[in-house]
């Protein structure tokens, strides 16, 4: 099914991600400005939706997570990303055991994170180069859409609650998709959702960027093993693309980096491989400042957790607590506080 929609000119954009790792919730505004000539008007096409959307909501069979790496809570219910069981599974909390949760989805490979406006839920299926859309239809979650060919490997959603905008990230092509909620359902009450734009950085174009932070006054993008730097980026003034205005070059020994997140007064970074995509050398990492990172200004945290031979994944704020996915261990899912830069009562949930 297609739609087309007609668009005015002159919008401005303003890209405004919380920062859900700050401790004082900031908001960042990154303002684009489109000049749309009035003669002129972009056609929407809502593609790839369900001619029916399909029920979602079995139960999960597994006990354990098979490489978690990610867990959110979405009003009042948790998801987590259970990568390598292809699937996404969500329950109202965080005690019951994981057979007691229902499955989102299972028709994805290598599924990575979720993202949702409180209506829409987007998940990235990374090997499939695509994203599935749901939606919450009374007390059950449908499938509604599935966005084909969305770069190649698209490896993390996030939403934007200032500009109602998804972005979600390509971690081989450096495109950054931004998308938007249609602004009125169907008949049967289904939101479409829509690609809106675009934006790349030509230079991480085969480089695997695990994701990307949107805090301070730009867009972090993780270290690749085969980049071995963080790059800091601006959307450039044509509104098309991005423009890079900081490089920090790190150790070979941390430059497969999973995420980058600011807690208090240091920068957490989680890392999955040295520059040789090496997992012995995954652990988690801060520093007070980037720009030593390749100096070996950081201090290596993992032992804060109480675990050992694991990777570390995303990090995520739930209700002031801070939560890591975790794997390659039996401690898949970490909970933790940071008081007065202190990592202090860690728990492993699951």
């Amino acid at each position: 099914m297609k739609k087309i929609k007609n668009y005015i000119t002159g919008m401005a954009i303003a890209l405004t991600v919380m920062l859900s790792a700050c401790t004082d919730q900031e908001e960042l505004r990154v303002i684009i400005e489109e000049n749309i000539s009035e003669d002129s008007a972009d056609e929407i096409s809502y593609e790839g939706m369900l001619s029916e959307p399909v029920v979602c909501g079995w139960k999960n069979t597994y006990d354990t997570l098979n490489v978690a790496t990610y867990i959110t809570k979405i009003d009042n219910t948790y998801f987590i990303a259970d990568c390598y069981h292809d699937q996404v599974i969500y329950h109202d909390n965080i005690t019951d055991p994981l057979d007691q949760w229902d499955v989102l989805t299972n028709e994805v490979h290598y599924a990575h994170t979720i993202a949702s406006d409180g209506i829409m839920f987007v998940v990235d299926d990374t090997e499939n180069n695509r994203l599935m859309v749901f939606q919450k239809m009374g007390n059950r979650y449908v499938h509604t859409q599935t966005l084909e060919n969305v770069g190649m490997r698209p490896h993390y959603v996030q939403y934007d609650v200032k500009n109602q905008t998804f972005m979600a990230w390509s971690s081989i092509t450096g495109e950054m998709y931004l998308m938007k909620r249609g602004a009125q359902p169907e008949q049967n009450g289904i939101y479409p959702l829509y690609v809106d734009k675009i934006l790349k950085i030509e230079e991480l174009y085969g480089v695997y960027v695990r994701s990307f932070t949107v805090m301070e006054d730009g867009i972090y993008f993780v270290s690749g093993h085969n980049n071995q730097k963080i790059l800091k980026a601006v959307v450039n003034d044509a509104g098309d693309g991005f423009d890079i205005i900081a490089e920090y070059s790190v150790a070979d020994e941390i430059a497969g980096m999973v995420q980058l997140t600011k807690i208090g007064g240091f920068y957490y970074i989680t890392i999955s491989t040295d520059n040789q995509e090496n997992q012995d050398f995954a652990t988690i990492i801060r520093t007070e400042t980037l720009d030593k990172l390749a100096d070996g200004g950081y201090e290596d945290m993992y032992d804060s957790f109480g675990v050992s031979g694991g990777t570390p994944y995303y990090i995520t704020e739930i209700e002031g607590r801070y939560y890591m996915a975790h794997h390659r261990t039996s401690e898949n899912i970490i909970a933790f506080n940071v008081n007065d830069n202190s990592i202090e009562d860690v728990e492993a949930i699951y």
